[in-house]
């Protein structure tokens, strides 16, 4: 699939994502079987201590791994996640987000992805704040 058709395509599901819009998230990357989807800090996002919630944190990385998957997944067919495992490695602190979703196989029915979390504070160093595992299937026309 050339690359234009595969980003218009992931956009155009991206922009029909009402929490995405919500939580204030862009696409960053596509490309085949990855995707990446920035979120910059808001207190409107945070939760109790300041850290940005576990919720938007979890919502962007799971897009992200079923972005990836619509990557690789034929023309006409769309995804839905089917699981997922998420392991919150320290509080999630800083400026801005990045989720990176990545394919590890496609399958013809289950995609399985992994992805990232990582936060960036001014100049330090990104630091990985979550990972998952995702499954995710595809619905054929």
């Amino acid at each position: 699939m050339p690359m234009t058709n595969l980003q218009d395509r992931i956009t155009t599901s991206f922009q029909a994502q009402g929490l995405m819009t919500t939580l204030g998230a862009e696409l960053a990357l596509v490309s085949e079987g990855e995707v990446h989807i920035a979120l910059p800090f808001s207190e409107r996002l945070s939760q109790q201590h300041g850290y940005m919630h576990a919720g938007a944190i979890t919502s962007i990385l799971d897009s992200a791994c079923g972005y990836a998957a619509l990557t690789k997944a034929p023309p006409g067919c769309e995804v839905v996640t089917a699981e997922f495992k998420i392991n919150l490695l320290r509080p999630a602190l800083g400026d801005r987000f990045l989720a990176i979703g990545r394919v590890q196989n496609a399958g013809r029915s289950l995609t399985v992805c992994t992805g990232e979390v990582r936060a960036f504070s001014g100049a330090a160093a990104p630091k990985v704040v979550a990972l998952m595992q995702a499954t995710i299937a595809t619905i054929r026309p």
